[in-house]
């Protein structure tokens, strides 16, 4: 097990790629999808407060990061029009079952419970993007998703607890992030539609 300072090491590695994705957004060069975006800000900041009723520790610094870059990306992406992706019934509809799970776990208030509610809203916010990703790589930051999969690596290795309060959302990340990192950084789709 790393020492659990290595979850700061990765808060700040996870900031970075947050700084870098909204100065893109700002520029117009990323087109942040605002359905997913919005989400990623609300779903993390609940499952921060319920990673912090379980008592989790320093370990949730990973979960309330993940909420602060989108929340900011998310404002930045009204400031320049060129950042503007265009939402369709997809998208809206990926929200609004997301906001369900929201709701699911509103109704059950149970720190575990919120913890997974708090992913699968999550993971439904995240399907637009990951289309995205897919289909249209060109529009999304890589840094992002690097500084956010190697901050949820980190944090993994500094649990000494295996409880689902202490690994859920981590892992999650790890996954979630690394799968969007290697969409768009090996244009997968793009690579896959040329065969």
């Amino acid at each position: 097990m790393l020492n659990e300072k290595f979850v700061i090491v990765g808060a700040v590695i996870a900031a970075i790629g947050g700084l870098s994705y909204l100065i893109d957004t700002i520029k117009g060069k990323a087109k942040p999808n605002r359905v997913t975006f919005s989400l990623w800000a609300l779903v993390p900041l609940i499952a921060f407060a319920a990673e912090v009723k379980q008592g989790v520790g320093i370990q949730s610094l990973m979960t309330l990061m993940v909420a602060l870059s989108p929340l900011s990306i998310f404002i930045a992406s009204f400031v320049n029009k060129k950042s503007e992706w265009k939402l369709n019934s997809f998208d809206l509809i990926c929200g609004a079952l997301s906001l369900i799970g929201l709701l699911l776990w509103y109704i059950t208030k149970v720190g575990n419970i919120a913890i997974a509610f708090s992913i699968i809203a999550d993971g439904l916010a995240s399907l637009p993007t990951i289309v995205k990703s897919y289909k249209y790589p060109e529009t999304e930051n890589v840094w992002l998703y690097l500084g956010y999969s190697i901050s949820a690596a980190l944090t993994l290795l500094t649990i000494n607890t295996w409880g689902f309060a202490h690994y859920g959302f981590p892992f999650y990340i790890l996954i979630l992030c690394g799968t969007i990192f290697s969409l768009v950084q090996f244009k997968i789709g793009k690579k896959l539609s040329k065969d």
